[in-house]
């Protein structure tokens, strides 16, 4: 469901931020997919009038069309769209002019050259059409501002995700009624008058199947010229989704919009008989041709409409017929509007594989009680184009039945929400939605269900109303008490994660002994200061290991000798370290290592971030130091947690490893308590990224963490992935020198970048480096 702010602000004074109102609606559950702002995107885009079209020389599926557009001369434009011809005004972005997604130059295209760019409602964000050129309504002169045309103002859509237990909310009338009441502003629906109504009506209706229709509706409206929609009809159509057709046709589809009861206009002069029939479709089956031209076989569960001597012209609540469309000759309209069985609409509607907005609307159960008004809008919308209402309303209904007012009682509201709610206030949340409660003593509501929410009829019904409007991130969390036992810490489940995301790297999990040799800590470097066993089950593995980096430089010359090199594992162990004087056992904590065989500093680097960014960690500084069993020149410590680098290759020499190793080792109890960033999630850019190289020659001295942190503040919100993809020492750069290469990705969520704005940043980065850190940029 596609809303616009202006449109809602019809029946709310609705001045917040559009922002604001995203969050409301996402917080009453009607979730914004996405919010388009309209009236930025027609720079430069103009009306112009098609003067000819002809086949393109050198290709079948394009074609040359020479449009006017104000000036003197015609312009010849290259079009791949055939659903246009002479005499229609379309949109012309000319040469120069700016789309949201391209600049139009003048280009040639086989051959042919092309002054500027014809566009359909998707390429100008007013439409997700796709299949052709936007055919502009109504007598504008060429070279227009198509804004000024369209009547477009500055505006935002709301694309909505509604879903199927909120029929109210496909209807502007119903967004706007919630969000009002979730914003605290006035809510009013104007009382619609029909113009002229009285004397008798031509039509004569009959309903034969009131279980399957219990309400059926009909008047005539007279005096009729089918022609097109006022520009701004038809410009709140286009930016909810339709295709505006005619002003007949488009009033009918606006009510339904905006109002949310689907209605049909018939052509009165093509109906047999002057009337209407409702009845079931026969036993034997027929068929029906409806308006897009498909004939449909229907049967004895099918509600049909049909003309006064019984010939089908319409399937009840679905689609209606071609034998009666509203034509350009219509003079005269019949309009149905009724109320039809949602599981008789939902049944016949998958047995055809036919889905249309007024099948979705009533499956869903539309406001019996909402006819009189969208009548009276059609009357009323058609009255201001000149028509006139030939009779009153005729109105064929079942007996209304009885509804009960639902008891919601303060204590229940609060036991299930876990909140502290008053009668009052519970009572403030509903009468705004219609939701009409009246107090029974001190502590319970007598409400009265409206009846365009037939998805509501049970006290825990209006319970989740009171939930939606107080709002569920104001209920506080917390765990019911439960009698069962088992169940993971979180220290547990995040260790699970962990173990979750290194596979997901690509990083195999490894199990080794927890008691090494005595002389495997010399080999790896290690202080000897592990923990002696006292009765050892291998006399040759006699210390409690103080590092897991013997026992999986071991698995890698195992897997080496298997010939599986460049095996990358990692392991959560226990390891141990020395009693303190005053300590009755060893200190012994829980540690995470990752070996990358084949891998160097940068790949455990990578792994780290995976890592980081999985936990969700706030920033760590990683400084250079020298570590025992590590590389002296290509090591770090990660602040508060562990090491990052390569493994000594003096230590990998000693165990017979004859490939390079990366490799991090953190204190996971410390990884695992580390501060998080809140869980939040970004759009994803549909835009194009653009990567750009810099490569800068530092002293040794300089951190290449430090020079990154440099290029993300310079960077800024267009800088989404930074990468150090190179490291290189030559003498060519001078003593004490190094280069240091990084890969920067840059993206906008609104638009695509342009040359200037990636050069603008890549000038930014350079310059931030260079002044920061002494840099120079390699060629």
């Amino acid at each position: 469901m596609r809303v616009s702010l202006s449109w809602l602000r019809d029946f709310a004074p609705i001045e917040h931020d559009p922002a604001d109102v995203a969050a409301a609606l996402d917080d009453l559950g009607l979730v914004v997919e996405a919010m388009e702002r309209l009236g930025e995107d027609f720079a430069g885009v103009v009306v112009a009038r098609v003067l000819e079209t002809r086949p393109h020389p050198n290709a079948d599926k394009l074609q040359l069309v020479d449009v006017d557009a104000g000036g003197d001369e015609r312009v010849q434009v290259v079009c791949g769209a055939f659903n246009f011809g002479p005499g229609d005004l379309v949109p012309l972005a000319p040469v120069g002019a700016r789309l949201p997604e391209l600049e139009i130059t003048r280009r040639q295209i086989r051959g042919e050259w092309s002054n500027g760019m014809l566009c359909s409602g998707a390429e100008l964000h007013i439409s997700d059409d796709h299949a052709g050129i936007l055919v502009l309504t109504g007598d504008v002169e060429p070279g227009v501002p198509l804004a000024e045309a369209l009547g477009v103002q500055a505006d935002v859509v709301f694309d909505l995700d509604v879903s199927p237990n909120r029929p109210d909310a496909l209807s502007v009338v119903g967004v706007a009624r919630d969000v009002a009441a979730k914003l605290g502003v006035p809510f009013a629906v104007p009382d619609y008058d029909v113009p002229g109504a009285g004397g008798s009506t031509d039509a004569l209706v009959k309903v034969r199947s009131r279980d399957l229709c219990p309400r059926f509706t009909a008047i005539v409206v007279a005096d009729v010229e089918v022609r097109p929609s006022p520009g701004w009809l038809a410009t709140r159509l286009t930016t909810a989704g339709m295709r505006p057709i005619n002003n007949v046709v488009d009033v009918s589809n606006y009510v339904m919009l905006e109002l949310g009861h689907p209605n049909h206009p018939y052509d009165l002069d093509r109906l047999a008989g002057g009337g209407l029939l409702v009845r079931r479709g026969r036993a034997g089956g027929e068929t029906v041709v409806t308006l897009d031209d498909v004939s449909r076989s229907v049967g004895s569960d099918d509600c049909l409409i049909c003309d006064a001597e019984g010939t089908p012209v319409g399937i009840g609540g679905i689609l209606g017929g071609a034998a009666s469309e509203i034509a350009d000759t219509t003079a005269r309209v019949l309009l149905e509007t009724a109320y039809f069985d949602r599981m008789a609409i939902a049944r016949t509607s998958k047995r055809l594989g036919l889905r249309t907005e007024a099948s979705a609307r009533f499956e869903r159960g539309v406001d019996p009680e909402g006819i009189e008004r969208a009548v009276a809008r059609f009357c009323s919308l058609l009255a201001a184009e000149g028509a006139t209402v030939a009779g009153a309303l005729t109105d064929v209904r079942a007996r209304r039945r009885a509804t009960k007012p639902v008891r919601v009682r303060t204590a229940r509201v609060n036991a299930v929400l876990g909140t502290a709610l008053t009668t009052d206030e519970i009572k403030g949340y509903l009468d705004p939605i219609g939701f009409a409660a009246r107090p029974v003593g001190r502590s319970a509501l007598n409400v009265a269900i409206p009846t365009w929410r037939p998805d509501s009829d049970s006290e825990i019904d209006v319970i989740e109303e009171v939930a939606r409007h107080h709002g569920y991130s104001r209920v506080d969390r917390s765990m019911p008490p439960v009698n069962r036992v088992g169940a993971l810490t979180a220290y547990q489940r995040d260790r699970r994660r962990v173990r979750d995301v290194l596979a997901g790297a690509g990083v195999w999990e490894a199990w080794t002994t927890t008691f090494l040799a005595p002389d495997d800590l010399a080999r790896a470097g290690l202080p000897a200061d592990a923990v002696e066993v006292a009765n050892p089950l291998v006399a040759e593995e006699s210390v409690l290991r103080t590092s897991l980096l013997p026992g999986l430089l071991k698995a890698i010359v195992y897997n080496a000798s298997h010939q599986n090199g460049g095996v990358h594992l990692f392991e959560i162990g226990h390891v141990f370290r020395g009693c303190a004087a005053d300590a009755e056992r060893p200190d012994e904590y829980e540690l995470l290592a990752v070996a990358l065989a084949g891998g160097d500093a940068a790949a455990a680097k990578r792994v780290w971030d995976v890592l980081a960014d999985a936990l969700r960690l706030e920033p760590l500084s990683v400084t250079g130091a020298e570590l025992a069993g590590l590389h002296p020149t290509r090591t770090g410590r990660i602040e508060g947690l562990g090491a990052i680098g390569e493994v000594d290759p003096g230590v990998l020499a000693a165990y017979g490893v004859e490939e390079r190793v990366g490799w991090f080792e953190v204190d996971l109890e410390r990884l695992l308590a580390a501060s998080r960033q809140p869980e939040t999630y970004k759009p994803v850019s549909r835009f194009p990224s653009a990567e750009i190289d810099l490569a800068f020659v530092v002293d040794h001295a300089v951190h290449a963490g430090a020079v990154e942190q440099t290029l993300r503040d310079a960077g800024g919100e267009l800088l989404v992935e930074l990468r150090l993809f190179d490291v290189f020492r030559g003498p060519q750069l001078g003593d004490g020198r190094r280069s240091l290469a990084y890969r920067l990705r840059l993206n906008a969520l609104d638009r695509t970048l342009t040359d200037d704005e990636v050069a603008e940043a890549r000038r930014r980065c350079i310059d931030a480096v260079e002044s920061a850190h002494r840099a120079q940029l390699r060629a």
